[in-house]
């Protein structure tokens, strides 16, 4: 099976490459024989069997000529751009300012920018490299919290609250790649997202009751480790998916079947 999932020859650009979810899945593109450009603002510090196949560019995702640029330079240096996937992402409003009575328009503009212009604009940009290539996939990162709201109950004064503006943004990049799916596929570019569902980052993880309370609420028990994304990303960045498109594929240990 293994031709299925294979990214030999693959230029794959990873926005938010660096991050807590990023840094697994840039070394498994790699792993996996892709050639990975980690396009974010922080240096990638993960690790890989052959640092060759990853590479860091500066990219802001919230400006259009730096995703430019970025694309621009990786078609320059490697011919191609085959498979974008749109990890990064940016809030505002946290805390007591993320609630719908409280969040100024500033908050929620940016957060809503934050959560799917950032998608919008980089698949914007990829689609003529994709076009000239013959073809390519776009996996967007959604989450569970853009078909479910985030129950208020179990968040009380952790601090860890999602604001209005991330789960009304990750809404619309399901709703963003549906649309792309069906006005790209006569160019070729299969398009489809990912909706994580629990997966805290290092600092949640120093709250053993506020993670308890997470667990809970999931089929399984528990919460899921950056690792468990790999498997479904890499389904969708690989000819494995060829016959998908349009697809919201949930990875939340069973949090929205209940």
């Amino acid at each position: 099976m293994e031709p299925f999932f294979s990214l030999d020859d693959k230029v794959v650009i990873l926005t938010g490459g660096s991050g807590f979810l990023g840094t697994p899945l840039t070394e498994a593109m790699a792993a996996c024989g892709a050639t990975v450009v980690v396009a974010d603002r922080a240096e990638f510090r993960g690790q890989t069997a052959d640092p060759e196949r990853i590479q860091f560019r500066e990219c802001d995702v919230s400006d259009t000529e730096s995703i430019r640029r970025t694309f621009r330079a990786v078609k320059e240096q490697y011919g191609h751009i085959d498979v974008l996937i749109n990890a990064a992402t940016y809030g505002a409003g946290y805390g007591k300012q993320g609630t719908v009575d409280a969040m100024s328009d500033e908050d929620w503009f940016k957060g809503m920018d934050g959560a799917v212009g950032t998608a919008f604009r980089c698949i914007r940009e990829v689609i003529p490299y994709l076009e000239e290539n013959g073809g390519g996939s776009i996996v967007n990162f959604a989450s569970m919290y853009g078909m479910v709201s985030p129950d208020p109950r179990i968040y009380g004064d952790s601090g860890a609250n999602n604001p209005v503006n991330y789960g009304a943004g990750k809404a619309a990049v399901i709703q963003l790649t549906k649309y792309c799916a069906g006005h790209l596929s006569a160019k070729k570019i299969r398009v489809n997202c990912i909706s994580p569902g629990p997966f805290p980052n290092t600092a949640v993880q120093q709250d053993p009751a506020f993670l308890r309370q997470l667990s809970e609420k999931t089929m399984l028990g528990r919460t899921g480790r950056p690792e468990e994304l790999i498997g479904p990303v890499l389904l969708l960045a690989s000819s494995a998916s060829s016959f998908m498109t349009g697809a919201n594929l949930v990875v939340d240990g069973g949090w929205t079947a209940w």
